[in-house]
């Protein structure tokens, strides 16, 4: 029996909490892999795995046995890895979780370009707005937008987005352009729920840092809903420029405040620290960089002014 075939089987159970979501990932048999186990338990001598009619989980043994194999499994991975890389071709499956709308936006056109490249690859694209685990939940790396907090994790810089305060003409025509941030309480605000500081929105200006508690008039998770609610109208929205820029330069949406400006938040890639970086982790990082040497949103944000509508009736 190949034990590391044996601590593979094993691991993805655990991972997956079931035989059958097992399957899924080794493109085995529910038979074979249950057979794996069962086995390697009596080999041990052992039980490895609690098991009910709803989910499979590790018992005292199995977790320390578990943490053993991912080891030993990442050492292999590792190794391979390396002597493939000295033959310059690199293989396998990258792992990668992205943000959901910068994904679809800027990341979605770049995948065939890349596998294209390297033919050897293939790529487990996971889109959502969580902060996972790179190590715990297996990814090879991931995408993330923000300031970073400190962390085991290596982080690469990729590109830069500035948040905007924007809205339609219409609304700016019906409702008037807020001159400084208090005059947000007295508009309509559409709000991203999964902002870091809630509905407290902060401002540099002439004074300094000022922070007003908006009260929103949409709440919502998906940055796409609030642009489409300010394409319609709705509101003012507070979002980065690589979502609003074409909206921006085509004037579709204008910003304003145009003396206060938001925060500029970062684009990176990050990874597990380890000592060793995969050449196929390795490809994927230059790839990005590279393709976002000159970001499309950067050029693309000019500020269209709308006068008031005192002036338009003047």
């Amino acid at each position: 029996m190949d034990k590391f075939l044996e601590m593979k089987v094993f691991s993805a159970v655990v991972e997956a909490g079931s035989f059958t979501g097992a399957t899924q990932v080794l493109d085995m048999s529910k038979a074979a892999v249950s057979r794996y186990v069962s086995e390697l338990e009596e080999r041990l001598g052992v039980r490895l795995l609690h098991r009910t009619t709803r989910k499979l989980s590790p018992t005292t043994e199995g977790e320390i046995f578990y943490a053993r194999c991912r080891e030993l499994l990442v050492n292999l991975d590792e190794a391979e890895a390396e002597i493939t890389s000295r033959t310059g071709q690199a293989a396998g499956l990258l792992k990668v979780s992205v943000p959901v709308t910068f994904g679809l936006m800027h990341l979605a056109p770049l995948w065939p370009v890349f596998l294209a490249r390297h033919p050897k690859l293939s790529l487990d694209i996971t889109l959502s707005d969580r902060v996972v685990d790179l190590v715990e939940d297996g990814f090879d790396m991931a995408v993330r937008i923000g300031q970073l907090p400190t962390s085991s994790l290596i982080s690469r810089k990729l590109a830069a987005t500035r948040m905007v305060l924007c809205a339609s003409p219409a609304y700016l025509q019906r409702r008037g352009r807020p001159a400084q941030p208090n005059d947000l309480l007295q508009h309509d605000v559409i709000s991203y729920s999964l902002f870091s500081s809630g509905e407290n929105w902060s401002f540099t200006g002439p004074a300094g840092e000022v922070t007003v508690k908006v009260v929103p008039r949409i709440r919502t998770n998906s940055g796409d809903t609030c642009r489409a609610a300010a394409l319609q109208g709705q509101g003012l929205i507070l979002q980065p420029t690589f979502i609003v820029g074409p909206d921006l330069a085509n004037g579709l949406l204008a910003e304003t405040m145009l003396g206060y400006h938001s925060l500029e938040l970062g684009i990176y890639v990050v990874y597990p620290s380890r000592k060793f970086v995969s050449p196929k982790v390795r490809l994927l990082i230059d790839f990005l960089v590279e393709a976002f040497a000159q970001p499309v949103w950067k050029s693309a944000t000019h500020p269209v002014i709308v006068p008031d509508i005192e002036t338009v009736l003047r």
